[in-house]
């Protein structure tokens, strides 16, 4: 054997093999037991992902993830084997951190904040971080068929919109959401730079600025559907496809779409402290401002009874836990009463999933209660046949949007299953580092439930599936789409 510079070559049946005569698996091993004592601790999705529902074999994955770093010859073979464990569980949310690198110095001190002015609205916007969505096009091609005509072009209005007339007379309105991050669609940016969201010595107020930005958000989709209706549209298509996700408009717009009463998806947390402690703390606070803003009676015991459930719910993070470690070893039925860890946390939508118009005469109490209840005045926009249209690029909000309309048998999905990511975070935590390897990761700390039990990192599924066809034309495919579409609205959806 003849080796050079740390590395040493041998040959197993004649072929010839590099080792890295540095390289120690121990620090690794010890990294991918760090990464999953984590995962049991925190990870809201775990105990779904051990189920045979989920189409994750954790036993399986574990054993083939130990046998690759028992037979790595580097660091670079370790760190692909904890790599690809993480990219097994196809959640996009449980995912890699960028490794951070010691400062040479000093950390530098953040730059002086720029100062905005109510005559530069589009600097201001830039500076905010306002910009057209880089998927505001349909997904697929609607604007190249027959009879299709666009009345919102997506750029220099927030959405894009059009009305399509079919062949056999169902007349299709589409409007594109690209994303349900409310605050980056730059119209809405420049539209509120001109109202009044500036104090007396000229400063933006950020919090007026923020709701000005995401009240109009709201107008103008409904504005769209209120178009689609004075033109006599047969349906709405809502496009969600490619829509990364974003805050939780995905829930609380949903109710612009139908007159049905969507009751939002139930929340589960983490039972963790660190991980989900500072989410009840925040939901707490803002029932207990809901008592200072002085109830009604009737509003002021619902806040109490919330705040009581809250607090009890709240306690359960403190209690002692089941070990998750036999997710490692053995796969149990989701529907069955097992270890989850995991603790009930209100709902999608808020402390409450549902309040119905007029139940608290207070708009800002009913608000903290149940967040969409804050634009009831905009719900049932459209009133007719709905469909969502995703594919599997579809993660996050928009996969909250599209399930609660399902949930609640409000709307049909049409196109691919969503890509399933589901819930991620509620709050913020902080991300796990590896001691040898610095890997850093994301871990989720929350799960929203669909009507049948499952967990939303599933994905959703169409009730009209519009599969993808080798060497087909994006025309033809979008096509189909209509026709699928038309056909069952002209059978009332049914």
């Amino acid at each position: 054997m003849r080796s050079t510079a740390g590395i040493g070559v041998f040959f197993v049946c004649g072929a010839a093999i590099a080792q890295n005569a540095g390289f120690d698996r121990a620090p690794w091993l010890q990294d991918f037991a760090a990464l999953k004592q984590a995962l049991e601790a925190r990870y809201s999705n775990l105990a779904w992902f051990a189920s045979p529902q989920s189409g994750v074999n954790l036993p399986a994955l574990n054993r083939r993830t130990l046998a690759a770093l028992e037979a790595a010859e580097s660091d670079e073979d370790a760190r692909s084997a904890l790599l690809h464990f993480v990219a097994s569980f196809h959640d996009g949310h449980f995912s890699q951190l960028a490794t951070l690198s010691p400062p040479p110095g000093p950390l530098a001190e953040p730059p002086v904040r720029p100062t905005y002015t109510r005559q530069d609205s589009a600097g201001g916007c830039a500076a905010l971080g306002y910009a057209i969505p880089n998927e505001s096009a349909f997904s697929m091609p609607f604007e190249s068929l027959p009879n299709f005509r666009l009345v919102s072009d997506g750029v220099s209005q927030p959405f894009r919109a059009g009305v399509l007339a079919a062949g056999n007379g169902a007349k299709l309105g589409f409007v594109r959401i690209p994303s349900f991050h409310t605050r980056l669609y730059l119209p809405l940016c420049l539209s509120a730079w001109t109202r009044d969201v500036w104090d007396e010595d000229g400063h933006l107020n950020r919090p007026a600025f923020n709701e000005a930005v995401t009240d109009a958000w709201y107008q103008e989709l409904a504005a769209v559907l209120q178009q689609f209706r004075s033109t006599g549209v047969t349906a709405v298509v809502a496009d969600v496809g490619s829509n990364s996700g974003g805050d939780d408009s995905g829930d609380m717009s949903a109710r612009l779409f139908t007159s049905r009463p969507l009751h939002s998806a139930p929340l589960w947390m983490a039972q963790n402290q660190a991980a989900s402690g500072p989410y009840f703390d925040e939901q707490l606070g803002e029932l207990r401002h809901a008592l200072e803003l002085n109830p009604d009676a009737k509003a002021k015991e619902i806040v109490e009874q919330a705040i009581a459930t809250w607090t009890a719910q709240k306690a359960k993070l403190a209690e002692s836990v089941c070990p998750m470690s036999w997710v490692w070893r053995e796969q149990k039925s989701w529907p069955t009463d097992t270890c989850r860890r995991l603790v009930e946390a209100g709902t999608a939508g808020g402390p409450l999933g549902y309040l119905a118009r007029g139940t608290v005469a207070d708009p800002k109490v009913a608000g903290l209660l149940n967040w969409p209840a804050r634009f009831t005045p905009l719900w049932g926009t459209w009133t007719g046949p709905l469909y969502v249209l995703t594919n599997n690029k579809t993660y996050s909000s928009a996969e909250m949007f599209t399930a609660v309309l399902q949930n609640n048998q409000a709307a049909k999905i049409v196109g691919l299953p969503t890509g399933g990511d589901g819930c991620g975070f509620m709050t913020d935590p902080e991300p796990l580092e590896l001691a040898h390897s610095h890997l850093r990761f994301r871990i989720p700390n929350c799960v929203r439930i669909r009507a049948d039990g499952t967990d939303e990192v599933a994905g959703v599924k169409p009730d009209l599936p519009i599969l993808q066809y080798e060497g087909e034309n994006a025309r033809a495919r979008a096509q189909r789409a209509v026709d699928a579409i038309a056909a069952d609205a002209l059978n009332n959806g049914k």
